[in-house]
């Protein structure tokens, strides 16, 4: 059988983040969303979510261009003076996997964002990371061990086949994306030796910013057998934030994709079971 989540990632980011998840969820097909604790627009994001019961949120680890959760309380080894995380990920992924001083900083900082989460009041659905930095075998094993003692069960695999890309349209499957799959072997180890679940499938990183209605509707006729997740990064639109990060980003078009006919037509028509991290089956006119 096929099964289908339907997510969100960046909650928090930006109030214009926050609505388009709000609205995909109520009128689209949007079930989950995951939340940057840290995030300008954290708390809206988190008062939302409680109007939203249906809407199951997880956390979405930021150990890299975001903000740390320990403000004031700054911490030199991984962030600079102002609290920020830097943007290389091989810079960073170095310092997490050789100085001890950056891997205790990170153990600290993932702390706290769990337990910003938990002083959030919300369920904790699941969790995942920021540019999918939870690859990184020490920030994995991290994410998960700590992630146990806060009721975590469900973590995104990153894990992209390249099969499905070109069933939807011509894709060519890159040398970069080919390693990114190997290390999520490691990662599918961590999550299982602690008895965790997870995904056999991803979608949105090939496209990501690209997820657009077409193309989606396409992808959904030709995902595989199993669990896959698709995310998106929707906002009605760009303010001077997520054109700075996301400046390639069509964050309306991936909005518009989650609220499409054509994207719920394809589920319908090609018999996908929407689902969400608990196993719960989900009508395929709307997220709940």
């Amino acid at each position: 059988m096929r099964r289908l989540i339907v997510s969100a990632d960046d909650f928090g980011l930006s109030e214009e983040v926050n609505e388009a998840i709000e609205i995909a969820h109520r009128d689209g097909l949007l079930s989950t969303a995951s939340l940057m604790v840290a995030g300008p627009a954290s708390a809206d994001a988190v008062r939302r979510a409680k109007k939203l019961p249906d809407l199951r949120v997880g956390l979405h680890l930021v150990v890299i261009e975001g903000d740390s959760a320990l403000p004031g309380a700054t911490i030199p080894a991984i962030a600079t003076p102002d609290d920020r995380f830097g943007t290389s990920q091989l810079g960073l992924g170095v310092s997490y996997f050789f100085r001890p001083a950056a891997r205790r900083a990170l153990a600290r900082e993932i702390e706290a964002q769990f337990r910003a989460f938990l002083s959030s009041g919300l369920p904790l659905d699941h969790a995942n990371a920021h540019k999918h930095m939870h690859l990184h075998p020490t920030v994995g094993r991290m994410l998960v061990e700590t992630g146990l003692h806060y009721g975590l069960r469900h973590v995104r695999t990153p894990m992209e086949p390249p099969g499905p890309l070109s069933e939807a349209e011509l894709h060519f499957d890159s040398f970069g994306a080919a390693a990114l799959r190997r290390w999520c072997a490691v990662l599918r180890a961590q999550i299982a030796r602690a008895g965790m679940t997870t995904n056999e499938s991803c979608f949105g990183l090939a496209w990501s910013g690209q997820m657009l209605p077409g193309r989606v509707a396409g992808l959904v006729r030709a995902l595989p057998e199993g669990l896959s997740e698709m995310y998106f990064h929707p906002a009605l639109e760009q303010n001077t934030l997520l054109r700075r990060l996301m400046p390639e980003y069509d964050q309306r078009g991936e909005f518009d994709a989650l609220v499409s006919t054509e994207m719920r037509e394809a589920v319908r028509a090609s018999g996908v079971t929407l689902t969400d991290w608990s196993g719960r089956s989900l009508p395929p006119g709307r997220a709940a």
